[in-house]
């Protein structure tokens, strides 16, 4: 498998320091799944009365643990929960063994944790197609349960990384009537990044009281202006997850509180753009906001192929104001797009607007604008009111060194 590279250009100054989260607990250890001297499994165990939600890959090639968490939550409520997360192996592509790895990981955490087998949940992520080694994990659940500790989410943040040059979290306090209300997350996620919800693992927590329907309907929702709106390559993954956890230790009830749903919708957003910030190879953070579409879902359409056009995000790397490129993606997107109506800015800069170069272009001006790290593309197709934003990164020579040799 690739190794770990220097740290992104892009990443925050360090980890953040979240709230600690009543009624979960936290744990890592290093099982050699794959990666030698480093963590590589993490263990939560969530109390009596926790709600869980959870949004999955929509791969037709999704992974056992995948497959799994998705019957749970179909018929899961109540008791207290588990969730185990492996790197450096995905189980995916493993057929009946990958079934079996499940049930033995799942048993085993559901004795050493005294929690209902059905409700563990699991992730892997790693290489596919190879069977996941997962006596390795289950020789180390005495470690990981006696090590449970409420203060460890940074250690499974760091845990549950693969090609990730930095352990992402975000967190939130918000006061709902006179009450603090907390949220923490953590995600893992560099490449095989693209809106399919989930192409990543994000695991996030709060002491809010949510009942399990909503809470699934607040996550579904709120995933679609999120991680719904970020891509780094375009592949969307096997194996991944996203999993809301309302313990309700606080006893303040927040399902339909405007102010919780700000504060959650924050910390997945903060979330999701360290995930693109840490995209392979990436040295750019790039917005792309698209306006006066003749709806919102055409919107996204233009937004996403310009996002993933590999001749966009090459000139981007390159430093290259190629506002023709940006042009190409949206006449390939397939949404609707009448050329002489369009306008685009890198910035706040107009390049191109009814049909043609605008006249008071700069060359220069775009060039310096293409220079920084945090990169603006504005779009407006001037037909309605559609509107979408999303967000990626540049395509370097970085990405194919990561992935030419991931098995290695």
């Amino acid at each position: 498998m690739a190794k770990i590279t220097t740290r992104s250009p892009l990443a925050p100054a360090g980890f953040p320091d979240l709230p600690v989260i009543d009624g979960v607990r936290f744990a890592a250890a290093a099982a050699g799944v794959k990666y030698a001297d480093r963590n590589d499994v993490m263990l939560a165990v969530l109390d009596a009365g926790t709600s869980v939600a959870g949004v999955f890959t929509k791969s037709t090639t999704r992974s056992a643990p995948v497959l799994d968490c998705q019957a749970k939550l179909a018929r899961t409520s109540g008791g207290s929960a588990a969730i185990l997360v492996n790197s450096g192996n995905s189980n995916a592509f493993t057929g009946h063994y990958g079934q079996a790895s499940v049930a033995e990981i799942t048993a085993a955490v559901a004795k050493a944790a005294s929690v209902p087998q059905g409700r563990v949940f699991t992730a892997s992520t790693g290489v596919i197609g190879e069977p996941l080694p997962h006596e390795r994990i289950i020789q180390k659940l005495e470690e990981l349960t006696d090590g449970l500790d409420a203060n460890g989410i940074q250690d499974a943040a760091g845990a549950i990384m693969t090609t990730d040059t930095f352990a992402k979290g975000a967190g939130a306090e918000v006061d709902i009537e006179g009450r603090t209300v907390r949220i923490a997350g953590i995600a893992k996620g560099s490449g095989m990044i693209a809106p399919d919800m989930a192409t990543m693992l994000v695991y996030i927590f709060t002491d809010a009281v949510v009942a399990q329907d909503r809470l699934q309907v607040l996550l579904a929702e709120l995933t679609e202006k999120t991680f719904n709106c970020i891509t780094v390559d375009s592949d969307t993954s096997t194996s991944d997850s996203l999993m809301l956890c309302a313990t309700g230790a606080s006893g303040v009830d927040a399902g339909n509180s405007e102010a919780f749903r700000a504060a959650l919708h924050g910390v997945m957003l903060d979330l999701a753009h360290q995930v693109v910030r840490d995209g392979e190879g990436a040295s750019k953070f790039v917005e792309i906001r698209v306006t006066g579409a003749a709806s919102d879902a055409d919107a996204k359409t233009h937004a996403l192929s310009i996002a993933n056009s590999p001749l966009v995000k090459t000139a981007i790397a390159g430093e290259d104001p190629n506002w023709g490129r940006v042009v190409a993606a949206i006449g390939k997107s397939g949404a609707a797009a009448d050329r002489d109506r369009l306008s685009i800015r890198f910035g706040d800069i107009l390049v191109a607007e009814k049909g043609w170069v605008s006249p008071d272009y700069r060359e220069e001006d775009a060039a310096a604008h293409m220079k920084g790290q945090e990169l603006l593309i504005q779009v407006d197709l001037g037909l309605d009111q559609g509107r979408c934003t999303v967000w990626t990164c540049d395509l370097t020579h970085g990405y194919i060194e990561i992935n030419a040799d991931y098995r290695s």
